[in-house]
Order: C-alpha cells, then structure tokens, then sequence
C-alpha cells in the first residue's frame, strides 16, 4: 500500500540496471530499505512512489520519493509524509542514504491564501531534465507535485532545479496571493519539455488529462507564464475511461507521447501519440489535446506507467 496505509509497513525501493538498452537486466538490488512501524525514526518506515533522472553529461542520477509513517491524506503542515533525496555517483550502482528535503518546498506555499499546506508529494515516474536549458553546471530539471491545500483540495506545481536536485523552486509567477496553481483540480502529474523549451505539466484526472503550458519569456531567470488549464477529453481526442490513474508524458524529437490506463478502472494501460508542428503557436494545452493515436500495450489490469527513450 503507500506509505502511512496498511498498519504502517515496510515499503522499500529497488532498482534494476540494464546496459544493452533494457534487453537483459541485472538482478534486483535495495536503493533503500524501509523498516516498518519497528522503524526507531519516522524517516525509515517506508518508502514510495519513486521518480527518477539521470544526468545527461554525467554519472549522476536523482531520486525523489516520499517517505515516513503518516498518509497524504492524512497529512498536516507539522506531521506529513517526507520527501527523501538520494544520490548515486557511479550511474545507480550505489546510493546515498535518504535526506529529507520538505521542508524546503513546504515552505514555498506558507505564505499562500490557501497555505500553510497539508500534505504533497513529487509525482512518481521520470523527473524531467532539460534538453535546451541549462544555467551553471547541469541541464534544468523540472518536477511536479500533488498538493494538498489547508481546505483539503488538491491542485499542482511544478518544481525546477539548476544545481541537479539540490534546490528546488516554484516555475511561473503565482499572483499576488498564490491561487493560480496550473491545475487547480489535478491530481498526480508529470511534466515533460515541447521543442521551444517550453513546459507542458500533464495531470490525472477521468477520462483524460489536465494540460497546461509554461512558456518562458526569460529562460535564465525562469520567468514566464501559464497558459491555463484544460481537460483533454473537452477540447480534443486524448480521452478514454473513467479512471483517473498515474501516466507519463514523453517527448522523442518531433514525437510526444502519453502513457495512461484506458479502462474504466485500472487497466488497459496504451500509448498515444502524436507529431508535433515545428511552430511554437502550436504548443497550447488546447493544441495539444488534439490529434493523438492510441495504441494498447497491456490486456490485464495495469496502473502506474513510466516511458524512457
């Protein structure tokens, strides 16, 4: 179950490495292992929802996940789920031990109208690194949470990093009192970077996704703006069942794709796809939600998807 469910138990993170391109892979071996509700400190009971980057020019790679004893749902701004921080410099051979680093982004949104929060997570699967942008050693990362506010509803962000996970900050201005999230109803979501560089956050929701769009008007200093959110299943073809289940969006050159369960419940994970114009007008959450092919790829019950190239 996630962590803070099931009488509080052991929730460890494994890891598998391929090196011919996921063709054969090594045996199974503990990133971290949680300890259960014997656990001597809230930190080490168990460990879930894991997302994960390597870096592009390097044998560093990330992985954030959640961690601890108490639920998202049950969660208060002073006793919430963690968010654990780990490090490997030899390409995933060997890890850190976990750090929790929620603090840091909970106190981004205490001074919000709908803050202090009580309880987020980074979405889990792939975090997304830059391909364009890069501001001093490492290409961007970008992240993107599940909120859940002081009145209980959920809504995303989206993070981004320029020292590779170290720190994290808000993308786009917020208003004068911290509204206007990118998608004020989503629930978990991901997010992955269109040809211009600009930022599509992709969110679960029935039927469909939540999209909107983060364009830059200064890559440097992440300045920029939201376009607004829409449904898909509304405004154009990616559209499917009523589950409203954890998916990915993935980009390979002119290509984007969006992995999601197509069930009424949690099976019949497909891929859609569409090509994507060479004209940066296109890339609104409108545009986007239009055009896409389905192809199925599991005939059984099936949830949480990931892509990588």
């Amino acid at each position: 179950a996630d962590i803070g469910m099931a009488s509080y138990g052991r929730i460890d993170l494994h890891a598998r490495i391929s090196k011919d391109n996921g063709a054969n892979w090594a045996a199974k071996f503990p990133i971290v292992e949680g300890k259960g509700s014997s656990s001597p400190d809230f930190m080490h009971v168990g460990f879930g929802d894991p997302c994960i980057v390597a870096d592009r020019e390097s044998d560093r790679v990330l992985v954030l996940s959640c961690a601890g004893n108490v639920s998202f749902q049950n969660g208060t701004r002073n006793n919430h789920q963690n968010i654990a921080r780990f490090y490997s410099e030899d390409g995933g051979t060997s890890w850190s031990e976990p750090e929790d680093i929620a603090e840091s982004i909970y106190s981004q949104f205490d001074a919000s109208s709908f803050g202090p929060v009580r309880s987020m997570f980074v979405a889990s699967g792939r975090i997304m690194q830059s391909r364009i942008t890069k501001v001093g050693e490492y290409y961007r990362l970008y992240c993107a949470v599940l909120v859940r506010d002081k009145y209980a509803k959920h809504m995303n962000y989206v993070l981004y990093s320029d020292d590779f996970g170290k720190t994290w900050n808000l993308l786009g201005e917020l208003g004068n009192d911290f509204n206007d999230s990118p998608a004020p109803y989503g629930n978990e979501p991901k997010c992955e970077e269109l040809p211009d560089g600009s930022v599509l956050l992709s969110s679960r929701k029935g039927y469909g996704r939540y999209f909107n769009v983060f364009h830059y008007t200064n890559f440097e200093k992440a300045e920029g703006y939201w376009d607004g959110v829409v449904s898909t299943d509304q405004v154009g073809n990616l559209k499917f069942g009523s589950n409203d289940t954890n998916g990915e969006p993935l980009r390979i050159g002119n290509v984007l794709f969006q992995s999601v369960p197509t069930g009424n419940n949690r099976s019949g994970v497909s891929i859609f796809y569409r090509t994507l114009s060479d004209d940066p007008a296109t890339y609104t959450p409108t545009e986007l939600s239009k055009g896409w092919t389905k192809v199925q790829v599991s005939e059984r019950g099936s949830a949480y998807s990931s892509m990588c190239i």
